[in-house]
């Protein structure tokens, strides 16, 4: 029993980067964006680097996500997105965890 819940364990410690992935493709994130390299918008790696070890950009990026923004990147402006607080926190947090 215990060798199952580690198992168990070990798939669910595994998946988040796949879960986030998915979550970003269901909510049409990767129309414009990629895990390596600029598409419409930055490569999520860029923005990863760009802002490693900033702390309080999971929530800066949260808010982006949900409401939209310009300039950082470019002229082309990112609308708000159709995500819960709790989604967008999500997708921030993975993508801000890349390397």
């Amino acid at each position: 029993m215990k060798t199952l819940i580690a198992v168990a364990l070990a798939v669910v410690a595994s998946s988040p980067a796949l879960a986030n992935q998915e979550l970003a493709t269901k909510k049409n994130c990767m129309a414009c964006h990629a895990v390596d390299k600029k598409v419409v918008g930055p490569a999520y790696k860029d923005v990863a680097a760009k802002y490693k070890g900033d702390k309080a950009m999971v929530a800066k990026l949260a808010e982006k996500i949900q409401k939209g923004g310009a300039g950082v990147w470019g002229n082309v402006p990112m609308p708000a997105n159709n995500v819960t607080p709790d989604e967008a926190k999500t997708l921030a947090t993975w993508v801000l965890g890349m390397k």
